[in-house]
């Protein structure tokens, strides 16, 4: 291998998706110099796969819902939304799974890009195998991170792998909406795409293990989502255990309780495992196929050199926290890169403490479910001492001016000894604007007492707000 084939980098990232590019881009701003080293798209699963165009497939059927809770703009909807222009907008949003936009981006920010696989290969080590297959050898000065990802389980059900089911890749890319859809699982992926197919025009039968929906979520969460589905025509079936699956000419078939399903298509909703196959983690000691053991700066444990950021770790697999993992981990290399002391506290400027205490998550959904912190299942468990406060939004006056009917719940789990939030959940039409109010009085443990003095503005669905606490005070 000649000289030419090694070059050596403050920093080497292994993964040019939002996490990898957050890493990177802060390393450089913090005066390192950085290598991303990408063999898909740049931009990664959220930009191409996942939330963008998830969304996309979504907003157009929310939007007309919307339209229809309100007397008077409902006379003005008068046809079904157009698919192929839905799927063309969805498109759009993934520049039709074009990454040139965004390798323009990390061009102008002064990272470089290297096109290929990486593998670690010992410490401070990284091998990339460009698509012609020549190997380049990357030396990392002070980090190498991980940003890798995760990719979609497929669950031990005899005949899945073979009937080549959708994971959620295909489900947010296809090009057009099967005839008939079969789900399997009933969290955040298996609900969405349940209603964005649905609107689609696909008939979907969704099937969920378990004995409710969102399973992490407040109960009533996956309550209001589980009627909605139904009330929309979405053959929901809990306690569904699928124990076979095969392929009869081009229908799906699987066995479910001893029943036949059949359907176009099914898609494999069912979790996540980390992308740490294939890149080397045996050469520095750590087994392949497992999450990264990580502290808080997302540090792996025992490698002081490498970093384990993003889903790759396992800490919370969504895009928004692992590019706040990005943030934190780069903050932390820059501080030891030069010399300086890293914090290792509770919300200090190296610490991923929001994984722990304050994540924010929503759920597209029609309701949509938005919520921050701790459910009060997670509380229970936690045994800290709390009270759970309820509240109906649609008897809020914006509520109500916002749809004709509206339903929604404000839940906040109440921490009785330091009376301060521990966590909040929404379940409602476009709560999600309402969330990061939450997560901000969540992170900032606000007093209750201080909270009170935070004064909704008339008429606004925020004002649940002031309604929660008046129920807290009684």
């Amino acid at each position: 291998m000649s000289s030419a084939d090694e070059k050596t980098y403050d920093v080497v990232v292994l993964g040019a998706g939002s996490t990898g590019e957050n890493v990177a881009d802060v390393v450089v701003r913090g005066g390192l110099s950085a290598v991303l080293v990408e063999e898909h798209l740049v931009g990664g699963e959220c930009s191409y796969y996942a939330c963008m165009p998830s969304k996309a497939l979504l907003r157009g059927t929310e939007a007309i819902a919307e339209a229809r809770a309100v007397k008077g703009a409902a006379a003005a909807v008068t046809g079904e939304q157009d698919v192929a222009a839905t799927l063309e907008r969805r498109d759009s949003f993934t520049s039709n799974w074009d990454d040139a936009g965004q390798v323009s981006w990390v061009e102008g920010a002064g990272i470089d890009l290297l096109r290929g696989t990486a593998r670690l290969d010992g410490e401070r080590t990284v091998v990339v195998t460009g698509p012609d297959g020549t190997e380049t050898r990357l030396r990392a000065r002070h980090a190498v991170a991980v940003c890798t990802g995760s990719a979609a389980a497929v669950p031990p059900v005899d005949g899945l792998p073979d009937v080549q089911p959708w994971t959620p890749r295909e489900a947010t890319s296809a090009k057009e909406a099967p005839r008939r859809l079969l789900v399997i699982g009933g969290g955040y992926v298996g609900c969405e795409m349940s209603f964005a197919w649905h609107a689609l025009g696909s008939t979907v039968t969704l099937l969920q293990r378990g004995d409710r929906l969102l399973p992490g979520a407040e109960p009533q969460a996956g309550d209001a989502v589980l009627a909605s589905l139904r009330d929309r025509g979405v053959d929901v079936r809990l306690d569904a255990d699928v124990t076979a699956a095969r392929r009869d000419g081009d229908e799906v078939v699987l066995t479910v309780g001893g029943e036949e399903l059949r359907g176009d298509e099914v898609l494999v909703a069912t979790g996540r495992e980390a992308r740490t196959t294939g890149i080397g983690v045996e050469t520095v000691g750590l087994e392949p196929g497992e999450y990264l053991d990580v502290d808080d700066t997302l540090q792996v444990r025992g490698l002081p050199w490498l970093y384990g950021v993003g889903d790759v770790n396992g800490r919370r697999q969504l895009t928004h926290m692992g590019k706040y993992q990005a943030r934190q981990a780069a903050a932390a290399i820059v501080a030891r890169a030069r010399g300086e002391e890293v914090s290792l506290e509770d919300w200090s400027p190296h610490t991923a403490t929001a994984d722990r205490a304050a994540t924010p998550a929503v759920v597209f959904t029609d309701p949509q479910v938005a919520s921050v912190g701790l459910t009060s299942a997670q509380a229970r468990e936690a045994g800290v001492p709390h009270r759970v406060v309820e509240y109906p939004i649609g008897s809020v006056a914006g509520a109500s001016l916002f749809a004709d009917g509206y339903e929604g719940t404000a839940i906040a789990v109440v921490d009785t000894e330091r009376e301060v939030l521990l966590g909040v959940t929404f379940v409602g039409p476009a709560v999600a604007e309402l969330l990061q109010a939450a997560t901000i009085a969540v992170v900032g443990e606000v007093p209750i007492s201080r909270l009170w003095h935070a004064v909704p503005a008339y008429p606004t669905v925020s004002e649940v707000w002031l309604r929660l606490l008046e129920t807290w005070r009684g």
